[in-house]
C-alpha cells in the first residue's frame, strides 16, 4: 500500500477524532460556510467545470454522459438549498435510542455515533462531492473523496471552498480529501486500508462497483447501479402512464433512477406502445424491443430486436428495452430477474395488482403510479444522499444522515460483576 494513502486515511481518522466531539452548531456553522463559499465562488467553480466539459467533449463522451458532468448556476443552488435542509435537520448524533435496566441495576443506552471515515469512490457527477462531504460532516465522519478523472478540475475547485470553511471554523481540512490522482492503484489503496477507512461507498458503473465488492477488505456498502423498471398494466390510466414512462426514460437518461426496461401488459400494448414511441423520438431514444413489441412499432426508425442482455443493461443514456408481458405476474417475475434492486414502478388502476406488486417486487424503492425518478436523497426529505444502497445490510435505498451512523451501545454500573 502507498505511504500516500496510509498518510491521508491516518490524518482522516485524527480529523474524524475532532469532529466527533465538535457540537451540532460547530458543524452546522461548516457547512453554512459551504454554501455561502458556493455562492460566492459559483464562477470559478463553473469555470473549472467548463474545462471538464471541454476535455470530454474532446473525448467524445456521449451526450448524456456528457450532461451528467455538467454544472450551471441553477444546479450550483439547488446544492446550496440541498446544504440548507441539511442544516435545518437534528443532529444525527448522540440520540439515544433505546435502553433498559436490567434487573442489577446496569443501565444500558444505546446511542447512535458515527460510522468514523467513510472512503468513496465514485463517477461523474460532480454534486456528489459535495453532497457526500457535508452528509459526513453533519454526522461527524471524515470522509476520503475519489472522483473521476472526469470532474477532476471541478472536484478540486470545490473541496478548496470547503477546506477554507472547514479551516476557518477551526476544524482540520482533513475531514475532507480528495485523491487528485486518476491513478487505479489508488483505489486498489483505499479498498485495502481497513486499518483507517471504517466504509467504503462506491457509487458508479457495475464494473466499478463490482470491482469494490470482491477485492475490498474494507466493509462495503453497495450502490447505484440502477436497472430500473416501468410497468404499464392494463387498467393504467394511458396519459398518467405516458407521462410517467416518459419521465423515468427521458429526462435524465444518465442517472441511476432512470428507467431501463420498460414492461407493457399485451391488452395495451398496441395502443400504449405508438403513442410512447413518439414522445421518445423528441430525444432520438432508441428502443430495444421483444418479438411481441417489435411487431406493433415494425417499420418505425429507431428500433432493433432486443436481445437477452439488454434486459441486465443499465444503459445510462437514450436507450430503453421494451417487453409486452401476459400479465402482473410476468412483469414481476421478470423485475425480480434481472433488476439491480434500484427502484421499480407499477402503473395502474387496480389496487389488488398494484399490492401484489409492492409486496413481491424486490427492490429498495417500489413506486405505484409515480416516475422512478424521485429515488433521491432530497427528494425523499434526507436533504441530500451519499449514495443510493442496493443491497438490505445496514442501509437500503437513498443513504442520508441516518445511514452514516452505527449505535454504540453504554453502560452505567455501580460496581456490579459477573457471577
Amino acid at each position: 500500500m502507498t505511504n500516500n494513502i496510509t498518510a491521508i486515511a491516518k490524518n482522516a481518522k485524527a480529523a474524524q477524532t475532532e469532529l466527533s466531539i465538535s457540537s451540532l452548531e460547530k458543524r452546522n456553522e461548516i457547512i453554512k460556510k459551504i454554501a455561502k463559499g458556493l455562492k460566492y465562488n459559483s464562477s470559478l467553480i463553473l469555470k473549472a467545470n467548463k474545462s471538464d466539459i471541454d476535455i470530454a467533449h474532446n473525448n467524445g463522451l456521449s451526450k448524456a454522459i456528457t450532461e451528467r458532468l455538467t454544472l450551471n448556476q441553477n444546479r450550483i443552488d439547488a446544492i446550496c438549498e440541498a446544504l440548507e435542509d441539511i442544516i435545518r435537520m437534528q443532529d444525527p448524533i448522540g440520540r439515544v435510542l433505546g435502553g433498559s435496566t436490567r434487573p442489577n441495576g446496569l443501565r444500558i443506552s444505546k446511542v447512535s455515533v458515527p460510522l468514523g471515515v467513510i472512503g468513496m469512490i465514485y463517477e461523474s457527477r460532480p454534486n456528489v462531492t459535495v453532497d457526500a462531504a457535508v452528509l459526513c460532516i453533519k454526522s461527524a465522519n471524515a470522509c476520503i473523496l475519489r472522483g473521476g478523472k472526469e470532474t477532476l478540475n471541478t472536484n478540486i475547485a470545490l473541496i478548496q471552498i470547503m477546506h477554507e470553511a472547514l479551516e476557518s471554523c477551526g476544524v482540520s481540512p482533513d475531514a475532507v480529501q480528495l485523491i487528485k490522482s486518476p491513478d487505479r492503484s489508488y483505489v486498489d489503496d483505499m479498498m485495502k486500508c481497513d486499518k483507517y477507512i471504517d466504509v467504503l461507498i462506491p457509487r458508479g458503473g457495475e464494473s466499478l462497483i463490482n470491482h469494490v465488492i470482491k477485492n475490498a477488505t474494507v466493509p462495503v456498502i453497495a450502490t447505484g447501479v440502477g436497472n430500473c423498471h416501468v410497468f404499464i398494466d392494463e387498467s393504467a390510466d394511458m396519459n398518467m402512464a405516458l407521462n410517467i414512462a416518459d419521465n423515468a426514460k427521458n429526462s435524465r437518461p444518465s442517472v441511476c433512477n432512470a428507467a431501463e426496461t420498460l414492461l407493457v401488459h399485451k391488452n395495451i400494448a398496441e395502443r400504449f406502445l405508438p403513442e410512447f414511441k413518439k414522445r421518445c423520438d423528441k430525444y432520438s431514444t432508441r428502443l430495444m424491443l421483444c418479438e411481441k413489441s417489435y411487431k406493433i412499432l415494425e417499420g418505425e426508425n429507431n428500433i432493433a430486436p432486443a436481445e437477452e442482455s439488454d434486459w441486465e443493461t443499465e444503459y445510462l443514456d437514450y436507450c430503453l428495452s421494451v417487453k409486452t408481458v401476459e400479465n402482473v405476474n410476468e412483469a414481476i417475475a421478470h423485475i425480480n430477474k434481472y433488476s439491480t434492486g434500484h427502484s421499480e414502478a407499477i402503473v395502474t388502476n387496480n389496487y389488488k395488482n398494484a399490492n401484489l406488486f409492492t409486496s413481491t417486487v424486490n427492490s429498495a424503492a417500489v413506486y405505484v403510479n409515480a416516475s422512478t425518478r424521485f429515488t433521491d436523497g432530497g427528494e425523499f426529505g434526507l436533504g441530500a444522499e451519499i449514495g443510493i444502497s442496493t443491497q438490505k445490510l445496514h442501509a437500503r435505498g437513498p443513504m442520508g444522515l441516518e445511514a452514516l451512523t452505527t449505535v454504540k451501545y453504554i453502560i452505567e454500573g455501580n460496581g456490579q460483576i459477573r457471577i
